[in-house]
């Protein structure tokens, strides 16, 4: 089966409000969806006239400097005081507060809305994900989340770190889609360990009734 990819560009123009940009500090790394890409340099522009240092990077899977995923919860490194994202809802943003420290403050274009995140706002989180960590270690039973769809399927990668846990039992659970409901014919198993997009782990764990990690996070 082929599969063609259309980009859909927003058609109006985006223009940051003053209170905005003055909020922002005077370095920022700056990212917006792919819809927004077609507007980067104008936005771009309206940054730098405010007095602001703009930086862009490319993220893994993303096509354009300055795109951001919703799968692009690395630790970025660089020269940069805050993030500045540009774009409807929080699923893309609250990728940047996973493994980053940096303030992120977003502005809602359609919404004509702005918002900060802050290690405070991550703290709850990784908490979490260090009390999975900590069930991982000691569990003896673990299914391990399998998915079928390209660009998702991370077992491979898992494979590379199990050696690492030898005295484990490991319970390979395969499917395209990942069936919260269908988990519970498995009770012997104490915690699952996720090699599909990460964000099932980070935004859906509470429809898991047992702990969910990663397997990026267990290093």
């Amino acid at each position: 089966m082929k599969v063609f990819f259309a980009e859909a560009k927003y058609e109006g123009k985006v223009s940051l409000p003053k209170n905005v940009l003055d909020k922002l500090p005077k370095k920022v790394m700056f990212f917006m969806t792919a819809q927004l890409i077609g507007q980067k340099e104008q936005l771009k522009a309206q940054l730098e006239k405010a007095g602001k240092k703009v930086v862009f990077s490319k993220q893994r899977h993303c096509v354009y400097e300055g795109q951001l995923l919703g799968c692009n919860t690395e630790k970025i490194n660089g020269d940069f005081d805050a993030f500045f994202y540009v774009g409807d809802g929080m699923f893309h943003p609250e990728a940047l507060m996973m493994k980053n420290d940096q303030p992120i403050h977003i502005y809602n274009h359609i919404q004509k809305k702005y918002s900060v995140l802050t290690t405070k706002d991550s703290f709850v989180f990784r908490k979490r994900i260090a009390i999975a960590k900590t069930t991982f270690e000691s569990a003896k039973n673990v299914g391990v989340l399998v998915t079928t769809k390209p660009g998702q399927n991370k077992l491979n990668s898992f494979m590379k770190i199990k050696k690492d846990y030898p005295d484990k039992n490991f319970y390979y659970l395969l499917n395209n889609n990942i069936e919260f409901d269908r988990l519970e014919d498995f009770p012997f198993i104490e915690c699952f360990v996720n090699t599909a997009c990460e964000r099932i782990a980070y935004d859906d764990y509470k429809k898991f009734r047992k702990p969910i990690i990663n397997f990026e996070d267990l290093s």
